[in-house]
Parts: structure tokens; C-alpha cells; sequence
């Protein structure tokens, strides 16, 4: 195969999705994320950990599978642990976080509201992957979120868009394929490097007065990039390469959110700064 076709294939790819994603999934839910420990309304914070943490996940995800890991991780450790799905489209069931960023925001705004008026708590944080951990920044500067939020932690987050490694720089070469990305799947076009949402969401600085940002990053991922896109500036902020912490960790960007467990002691440390431990390669088998 000739390279420039082998270099299309990931452009294909996303068109390609853009284009059945408006066919209804087939696969079967997931057990509920209750039965598996988390989204207990019933749950009341502990003095150790006096927050609920909302975990937000990212496109084509849901609110169980993306938190097999975290979810169950937080929860031992004593967190009320919650998650929502958001970005629905009309027809699609079980692949989620595909509607426009500004709306699946507003989701976000009522399901926090939802969280602390059945925890009795006064503030959350938040935890989420991909698009779930730059979508959160809309509600906080938008939508009033910075007032209900302590911290927000970013795994892999699209806070600047992605090029999908110079690939996105083709769509204007394809005609119709911008209009497909955005009528079809929405957050994929809001995620694009350079896109009017990811304009508006940074245009006068990256972050908020009164909440804190951890962004944890993999220099392997092949979907966010180039990785250091991901990474904020401004006050509060603490950006953290995974291979910093452990060389040896290999986690793209989809393990990273789903079963890296050196990022989940990451997690955790953002959560409780006051306790928190040093993260190494040993922290896997923690």
C-alpha cells in the first residue's frame, strides 16, 4: 500500500464514524453502574472525602464502561463516586458524548446540581477522559460551574483540539466533509484543533479563578494530539506526563483512562492533595 494511502486510513476512519453514527447500537448495556458500587444516591460524603466526584466520560463512551476502573478504584478508597451520560444523539444507544459540547455542558450543569442536592454536599469534583475532561471547562466558565466545582482532573483531555497527528488538516481537502463531521457527530468537528468552540473555550485563558486543574497526559497517544495540547496554562494548573512518573508505563489514550492505575493514583493525589503519595512505576499495584 502506497504511505499516503496508509496515512489517510485514520482520516477515513473518522469520517467513516461521523457517518454510521447516526445507525442505532446493536450491543447490550452494560450491569448498572449501581450494582457495581457507584451512583449510590444514598451515599454521603466522608470527612476524609467531603466531595463527590462526578466522573465525565468521553466521546463514543458511556457513563459505565469508561469507569470499570476508576469508578470501583475511587470507590474502595472510601470516595461517593457518580456518572452520567451526556451528548446523546436521536436513534444511537450505548456509544455517547457525539452532540454539541456546549449542550452535553449543560448537561453536566444539571446532573452536578443532581449530585449535591441528594449528597448534601456544597461543592464536587470532577474527573473525566477525553472530551470528558475538556467539556467541564465550557460549564465552569460558561455556565457557572466554577462556584460548584473544587477541581477538576483531565485525563487525555482535547482542551486545545486535536490535529489527529496533521490528519485533520485534510478535511478541507474532502469536499463536505467538515459539514459531515458537524451535522452527523458534532463533538468530533467542536474538537478539532482550531474549532470555533475550542476558540470561544480558551479565548481569555485556559482556566478559572477558585478551581484547581490536573491534566494527565501520555506522550503515546495517538488520538489527542500533538499530547501537549492537553496541558493548561494559568493559575491552579498541574500538568503531568504519565512517563514522567513511571518510563515504563505505555498506556495510549485509551488505557490511560480506562485501567492505567499509576493515572489513577495520579487521580487520587489530585483529589487529596494533603495526603497525597508519591506516584511511581510501583503505584500499578497499588
Amino acid at each position: 500500500m502506497l504511505p499516503w494511502k496508509r496515512a489517510l486510513r485514520p482520516l477515513a476512519a473518522l469520517l467513516l464514524t461521523a457517518t454510521v453514527a447516526v445507525v442505532p447500537a446493536t450491543t447490550a448495556q452494560a450491569a448498572t453502574a449501581t450494582g457495581s458500587g457507584w451512583n449510590d444516591y444514598s451515599c454521603k460524603p466522608s470527612a476524609a472525602h467531603p466531595r463527590p466526584v462526578v466522573l465525565v466520560h468521553g466521546t463514543f463512551a458511556n457513563s459505565v464502561d469508561n469507569w470499570l476502573g476508576l469508578a470501583p478504584y475511587l470507590k474502595h478508597r472510601d470516595y461517593c463516586v457518580f456518572s452520567f451520560d451526556y451528548g446523546q444523539l436521536p436513534g444511537v444507544s450505548f456509544f455517547h458524548g457525539l452532540g454539541p459540547i456546549d449542550k452535553s455542558a449543560e448537561q453536566l450543569k444539571t446532573y452536578v446540581d443532581k449530585v449535591l442536592a441528594a449528597t448534601g454536599a456544597a461543592e464536587t469534583d470532577l474527573v473525566g477522559h477525553s472530551q470528558g475532561g475538556m467539556m467541564p471547562r465550557y460549564y465552569l466558565k460558561f455556565l457557572g460551574g466554577a462556584a460548584k466545582v473544587n477541581a477538576l482532573v483531565g485525563i487525555a483531555p482535547s482542551n486545545h483540539g486535536t490535529t489527529l497527528n496533521g490528519l485533520t488538516h485534510l478535511l478541507a481537502y474532502f469536499p463536505g466533509a467538515a459539514d459531515l463531521l458537524s451535522t452527523n457527530t458534532p463533538a468530533l468537528a467542536d474538537q478539532v484543533a482550531g474549532s470555533a468552540f475550542l476558540t470561544k473555550l480558551n479565548e481569555g485563558g485556559d482556566t478559572v479563578p477558585g478551581v484547581t486543574y490536573t491534566v494527565l497526559a501520555t506522550r503515546y497517544d495517538e488520538v489527542v494530539t500533538p499530547y501537549r495540547s492537553q496541558f493548561l496554562s494559568g493559575p491552579g494548573v498541574r500538568n503531568v506526563l504519565i512517563q514522567d512518573l513511571c518510563p515504563l508505563d505505555l498506556s495510549e489514550h485509551a488505557a490511560i483512562g480506562l485501567l492505567d492505575r499509576i493515572a489513577f493514583h495520579e487521580v487520587a493525589n489530585a483529589l487529596d492533595p494533603a495526603h497525597a503519595r508519591p506516584t511511581t512505576c510501583a503505584s500499578a499495584a497499588g
